[in-house]
């Protein structure tokens, strides 16, 4: 218990033998109930789990019989705090790379009811910049970028890490069926969370890498996935928010922002074939060129301005 409030930590985990025993062991007494999901693991994880359950009653195993990525894991686990009527449930991975010792600042701005979900930031703290493989950071940036416009939380970042803490009304709210399965799923919750104006907050926190953990994230393999993630939850949102509850003429500015930008397309190509066709650029071609560029970044600038003036109360 903390603060009079129930907490859960769930613990996704997928051939995890080798840091699950030090992740479990390191879990605060503040923590009531340890959800584990061993999402199909075909090493010794299932078994370590149930040697350690046996000391710290705390800890509740769960069984995937196929793997369900990490989303699917934390989805379970989530389904499982809801059930129990858990007050705040955190999410830790199974191999160590979160500080226990961060544990109190992520629960507590959700069990003070400051805030429905707040959300690890690693990329702020300290030398962040030395203490994250440099290709990790700048991937991280870029969807930390993405995700901003996409969920409507212009004031987050870091929107990769999965050191978190969700209210149980939040549980109860979110169809968490419809949560993307892999490794895009924090992005994905974010954008549902905003859909229902759910507040959310940044936590600063300690990276931790290189305690023997193996990464399965590949950037060039992940990062057009969650961008495509993020470019259909991006439009859903807005049709949600800003059409079906509470109708806001951003999405015009939105929309047009994208005709022009898209219009803007063709005829660079066009400049630039009959550029190198001819060796002069074509007047008309370059003025309408300069127009769409200018009014569709103008239009999409408004678009993100209205857009950050209606979730400013969601801080």
């Amino acid at each position: 218990m903390y603060q009079e409030k129930s907490i859960a930590v769930v613990v996704p985990a997928y051939n995890e033998e080798r840091l699950i025993g030090q992740t479990l062991t390191s879990i605060p007494d503040v923590v009531d109930r340890i959800i584990v999901i061993n999402d199909a693991s075909v090493d010794n994880t299932s078994e370590i789990v149930k040697k350690i359950s046996e000391e710290d009653k705390r800890i509740c195993l769960i069984e995937h019989d196929a793997n369900q990525g990490v989303g699917g894991a934390i989805a379970t686990g989530y389904k499982k705090a809801r059930d129990l009527k858990i007050d705040v449930t955190v999410v830790m991975a199974g191999d160590a790379q979160m500080d226990p010792n961060d544990l109190i600042r992520i629960i507590e701005p959700v069990a003070n009811g400051g805030t429905d979900y707040t959300k690890g930031n690693r990329l702020f703290y300290g030398d962040a910049w030395n203490m994250i493989p440099h290709y990790r950071y700048l991937g991280n940036s870029f969807l930390s970028l993405m995700t901003k416009i996409s969920s409507g939380y212009w004031h987050i970042a870091d929107s990769q890490s999965g050191y978190t803490a969700i209210s149980l009304i939040a549980l109860e709210r979110i169809n968490l069926d419809k949560i993307y399965k892999g490794y895009g799923m924090p992005n994905d919750l974010l954008i549902k969370l905003n859909q229902h104006d759910f507040r959310v907050r940044d936590v600063h926190i300690r990276p931790v890498y290189n305690v023997g953990e193996k990464s399965g994230i590949k950037l060039m393999h992940v990062i057009p996935k969650i961008s495509w993630i993020l470019f259909k939850g991006f439009w859903h949102r807005l049709f949600i928010k800003y059409v079906i509850k509470d109708f806001h003429p951003l999405i015009f500015f939105y929309i047009l922002s994208f005709v022009l930008l898209g219009f803007s397309i063709p005829l660079t190509i066009r400049l630039f074939y009959i550029w190198a066709i001819r060796g002069d650029i074509p007047d008309m071609n370059a003025m309408a060129l300069v127009f769409s560029l200018i009014s569709g970044l103008q239009t999409l600038f408004f678009g993100m301005w209205f857009d950050m003036e209606y979730n400013k109360k969601l801080k």
